[in-house]
């Protein structure tokens, strides 16, 4: 049984192995208690305990968790802990996050947060986040290409196909590989027979993402 007046004592005072390691600890500690120790490190002088903690609060689920990662998305100085933030965020799956992560998408003016943000969104499933990830795919930053057709694949946003299509020929197989993951939950005639061609990729992640996709697909009752 773990102590929780030692995990707070090294949270507060321990050096930075003992406070990850607290951290780390608390996956088994339940929500409540394990928020109120989290929110010792919060404001931790040492980035990746922050980005730990943030994190932390991600998994755990209680009615603080979502308010006090929104403060950090919309507040903190720091763009990498904004980003952990909008991760954090979509690790809650809490429908309300929707506006904060769209406005972080819109607003925030670092490409990391916005990567973050874009995830985030795909992770809760909601078709209104089409027009910023159309907005993401068009982005000269390749990883925001790769979050957007990772979250359209996600939300399964059918209506998205022929924008993310064009990416098939990508010269980053990281994209093409995204691409041929997200195919396989938009199961369309036209997300097969990409599949086939991109089954055929010179590069293995790529073509093995295509097969699996496939096989998800196999049976499926495909939309025109």
């Amino acid at each position: 049984m773990l102590d929780l007046a030692v995990l707070a004592d090294k949270l507060q005072t321990g050096d930075l192995k003992d406070k990850k390691l607290s951290l780390a600890a608390l996956r088994d500690v339940p929500g409540p208690d394990a928020v109120k120790l989290i929110k010792l490190v919060l404001d931790d002088d040492n980035q990746q305990v922050r980005s730990m903690a943030i994190f932390a609060l991600g998994i755990k689920q209680t009615a603080e968790s979502f308010p006090l990662l929104v403060k950090i998305l919309e507040t903190d100085p720091d763009y990498g802990i904004r980003a952990d933030a909008a991760g954090a965020l979509g690790y809650l799956e809490d429908p309300r996050a929707f506006e904060p992560l769209m406005r972080s998408f819109y607003e925030d003016t670092d490409w990391l947060v916005r990567f973050s943000a874009a995830v985030s969104l795909g992770n809760l499933k909601d078709a209104r986040a089409h027009d910023a990830l159309i907005q993401a795919l068009h982005s000269p930053e390749v990883i925001l290409q790769q979050a957007a057709i990772a979250a359209f694949g996600e939300i399964g946003d059918i209506t998205a196909l022929d924008e993310i299509l064009a990416f098939a020929q990508s010269d980053d197989w990281l994209v093409r590989q995204r691409l041929a993951e997200a195919l396989g939950n938009l199961p369309t005639k036209k997300s097969v027979s990409a599949l086939r061609y991109m089954a055929k990729d010179h590069h293995s992640q790529v073509s093995e993402a295509a097969q699996i996709s496939l096989d998800r697909l196999n049976g499926a009752d495909l939309a025109d």
